[in-house]
């Protein structure tokens, strides 16, 4: 990291500006997960194969819930055996430096953030949580842990009575459904944070970028909506993308790098900044 940028995070660590990070698959692709938008994430139900975009859907849920259930309870074991990375213990030190002046907005639904040590409080996971489920039938607004007893399946394994007991709704007793923003649903602030994720962005002195090139909504408008604000941009990708062009033309700095390379440098000049 050059002394420039060095600077630039020291001055806004050293007062009451807020920062704000946004995450996306990349971060987690370093603990092993896939993104499931490609192979690893088709399914077959019996003679037809289905890409991702269409298992997540609310259509398909309607159609078939077990089918759908049985490949979000696959997709729970293969985030279940991913360990937070660097990068996640990085963001999480993060969040202990900056308290009340901090907050993460993730698209990663595998909650690798929070098992890193991120408060839910202040994670904002604008995808939702492949652990969680909620009421199919929205009798109330609250989400569930998903229960121990229901556990991962591998690709084919079949739902048992008992998961089907288990995956209702603890409150009314209808089906469940996955907590998750499915592909022909829409951002809201009472599910996903959306109201609150664009606030914080208004807000931010620093938007720190990592892992996402903003395939989706929601992280584009608080990208946008920090840069109008002239916040500090900075992305950390491997790969050029929008937001390293944003950021570039926004006079912020892209960052060619690893998550797990480049956040705990940056973790570190920001704590010596408050002398923590």
């Amino acid at each position: 990291m050059d002394k420039p940028l060095q600077d630039i995070l020291t001055g806004i660590a050293d007062g009451n500006a807020r920062i704000t990070v946004l995450t996306g698959a990349g971060i987690s692709a370093e603990s092993g997960i896939p993104t499931f938008r490609g192979p690893e994430g088709y399914w077959t139900v019996g003679s037809r194969e289905y890409h991702p975009q269409e298992m997540a859907t609310y259509e398909m849920f309607v159609q078939n819930p077990d089918e759908v259930w049985k490949w979000y309870l696959y997709r729970m074991g293969v985030c279940q055996r991913a360990r937070p990375n660097a990068g996640h213990r990085a963001i999480a030190e993060l969040e202990r430096l900056f308290e009340d002046r901090f907050t993460l907005i993730t698209q990663n639904v595998d909650g690798l953030h929070l098992r890193a040590g991120n408060s839910l409080e202040r994670t904002y996971q604008i995808h939702g949580n492949v652990f969680f489920m909620r009421c199919f039938r929205e009798c109330s607004d609250r989400f569930y842990p998903i229960a121990k007893g229901v556990r991962p399946k591998s690709k084919g394994e079949k739902l048992t009575d008992e998961d089907r007991r288990l995956l209702r709704c603890p409150q009314c007793g209808a089906a469940s459904r996955p907590h998750i923003l499915w592909f022909d649903e829409t951002y809201n602030e009472v599910h996903y944070r959306y109201d609150s994720s664009l606030k914080a962005a208004s807000e931010t002195a620093l938007l720190l970028i990592v892992g996402t090139s903003g395939a989706t909504h929601l992280p584009n408008q608080v990208a946008w909506t920090a840069a109008r604000q002239k916040a500090m941009i900075i992305d950390v990708n491997i790969e050029e993308n929008p937001f390293s062009a944003l950021a570039i033309q926004s006079n912020g700095r892209f960052i060619r790098s690893s998550s797990g390379a480049a956040l705990p440098e940056i973790a570190q000049v920001m704590k010596k900044a408050l002398n923590r």
